[in-house]
């Protein structure tokens, strides 16, 4: 079984590859504040919560990303020890999402430590439901994750191989498809997790 969302594209991009902010801050710190574009942008296109996003949501541009990006580092911006949990994310994205009057959308934080199948059936829901899912990983056991490492990405896919599931993960303007049992055995104490929204 597969399933992959709608992904939307930035002059050829899957989403907004975060190499292209010219600010240092956001370039190497803006991973969190991408996801909650990202996301909000999702939700305005194919839920037509059209005050989650300023612009013309069917029309993207670089532009008119990079002025919502400006917004979103306000609620989201980068720090010294970066969006590292879940609490710092949820309360940032639910106080933008409340200025814009969307205070209707509820998020739930799904934290690291929950069995990996239990997190995985959260996931398939959320994605069965048509939305995108917000991720946190920090550090990782496996350096072949090396890019992911203290990095938010978004979840837009799953498929099932042989009993395993694999996620599609959405940063830097592209994908790559992961085993998640793999992901999220981390092999380190602190934990990362992910964010379930509901519309």
């Amino acid at each position: 079984m597969k399933k992959e969302l709608d992904y939307f594209s930035i002059e050829g991009g899957l989403g907004w590859n975060q190499r292209w902010f010219s600010d240092r801050w956001m370039y190497f710190g803006g991973c969190a504040a991408v996801t909650a574009c990202d996301l909000s942008i999702y939700l305005a296109r194919t839920k037509r919560i059209t005050e989650l996003y300023p612009y013309d949501a069917d029309n993207l541009t670089r532009e008119d990303y990079l002025a919502f990006s400006k917004t979103m580092k306000g609620y989201l911006g980068p720090r010294w020890t970066g969006i590292d949990t879940l609490e710092l994310y949820s309360s940032g994205l639910r106080m933008y999402w409340q200025d814009v009057g969307a205070s209707s959308l509820t998020l739930v934080e799904v934290d690291g430590t929950m069995p990996w199948m239990d997190a995985g059936e959260l996931i398939r829901k959320r994605i069965d439901s048509g939305i995108i899912v917000p991720f946190l990983l920090l550090r990782h056991k496996n350096q072949a994750l090396k890019d992911y490492h203290w990095h938010w990405f978004s979840l837009a896919g799953y498929e099932e191989r042989q009993g395993e599931l694999y996620v599609k993960a959405v940063t830097y303007g592209s994908f790559r498809w992961l085993d998640f049992r793999e992901l999220w055995a981390t092999g380190h104490q602190r934990k990362g997790g992910f964010i379930q929204v509901h519309t």
